[in-house]
């Protein structure tokens, strides 16, 4: 074959959850949007702040080759550090310095970035089931093999004793994603400081280093949950992060990579992480949105609108009888399947033009996903079919 096989096959297997919001965009224009009930994609439907189209406009004075033209690699000074100061003030002096960050197109690049800064061929990364399925691709694609682990299946709080018994001298790295998409689960500080514990052990008995990739484009989307800093518990971290949902702007792909000053490693892996993108090709972030950083690094996410979600959703299911996890952080529900298999479920959920996400494909079955992020009416209007589903089962 003259093609990349592996390109090949990923292009094949395509993203259930993009599969499922484009037949949902079918179904719309079939039938009318306001009877088709998408829950499918992390697609926020709460507004950019005004303050960013705010900083728009006033980038739209610059001369064109500043507002057009290339930023460094890394990103431009003035906005990591903006970043850098904003981490200082939420979560103390020193926890970052601009030379720490690297502005990326979005959690993906921050995450593919940071596997290939850590990874060689052979080596294996664990993953908390369930869990965003475009880990597997990207951590296989920094030639790594992807370890699933499955969460609590209580607390869905990451299982240290099975975390510990998965790690072999190959493995190099464990993800974490807290607010957790898709359960909503937050990490308390003391499980991360036992799985902190189990990775030092680990290390010490194996004599090999394990990173630690937190993953946290949810962070600012809580409930009352604390989010621990987790460069305070674990020294061999590293920072993902993307404004995608915190500012509304999936569609702009802006984050950033922290390689903490506490990491060990600290300064050779800021090189890693700066040749890790030259060799993926995500370099100069999009330079408008590195200017909206500048002026927006702190402005407030509105929760209240998810927390209405997330009441509305919750009490409307729960009334119907479903059993799901209370969402501390995010804006998804992990709803149990009203049988084994959450394919058959949600095929039949898609005769009453319900669409969740089946949890197959998050490594773990018998659930589904339901973003919330959709507007108010959405889930006011989904109760009759929610109810017709559940009819069904009796």
């Amino acid at each position: 074959m003259s093609l990349n096989e592996k390109s090949v096959a990923y292009g094949a297997q395509k993203s259930s959850i993009r599969e499922i919001s484009a037949y949902a965009g079918e179904r719309k224009a079939q039938i009318g949007a306001e009877n088709v009930f998408d829950f499918s994609l992390g697609n926020p439907s709460i507004p950019a702040p005004d303050a960013v189209r705010a900083s728009i406009e006033k980038s739209l004075t610059l001369p064109a080759t500043q507002l057009h033209g290339y930023t460094p690699a890394s990103g431009l000074p003035a906005a990591r550090e903006a970043v850098a100061a904003s981490l200082c003030r939420r979560f103390g002096e020193g926890v970052a310095s601009a030379g720490d960050l690297y502005l990326t197109c979005g959690a993906a690049a921050s995450l593919s970035i940071s596997f290939h800064s850590v990874v060689n061929p052979g080596d294996e990364v664990i993953v908390i089931a369930p869990y965003f399925p475009e880990y597997r691709v990207w951590i296989e694609t920094s030639g790594a093999a992807c370890v699933e682990v499955l969460a609590d299946p209580t607390t869905f709080q990451v299982d240290v004793a099975a975390v510990a018994a998965a790690i072999t001298p190959r493995t190099k790295a464990v993800v974490i994603n807290s607010p957790n998409n898709p359960v909503g689960s937050v990490y308390s500080r003391a499980n991360l400081e036992a799985l902190s514990d189990a990775l030092h052990e680990a290390e010490e008995h194996l004599g090999t280093a394990i990173y630690l990739v937190a993953d946290e484009p949810y962070r600012e989307i809580t409930y009352g949950a604390e989010v621990p800093w987790v460069p305070s518990v674990y020294d061999r971290t590293i920072v993902c992060y993307s404004y995608s949902k915190s500012l509304s702007l999936p569609g702009e792909r802006i984050g950033w990579v922290l390689v903490p000053p506490t990491n060990p490693e600290h300064d050779e892996l800021v090189l890693a992480v700066a040749g890790a993108g030259r060799k993926l090709g995500f370099v100069c972030a999009p330079a408008l949105f590195q200017r909206v950083l500048m002026d927006c690094v702190d402005c407030p996410s509105d929760v209240e609108a998810y927390a209405e979600n997330r009441r509305a959703l919750t009490e409307g299911l729960s009334a119907l009888g479903y059993e799901f996890i209370e969402p501390e952080g995010a804006f998804y529900l992990w709803v149990r399947a009203l049988e084994p298999d959450a394919n058959a479920f949600f095929e039949r959920a898609r005769t009453f033009e319900l669409l969740p996400v089946p949890s197959d494909s998050f490594g773990c079955p018998g659930w589904v996903r339901v973003g919330y992020c959709v507007s108010h009416e959405t889930i006011v209007n989904s109760m009759p079919a929610w109810a017709a589903l559940a009819d069904s089962y009796r």
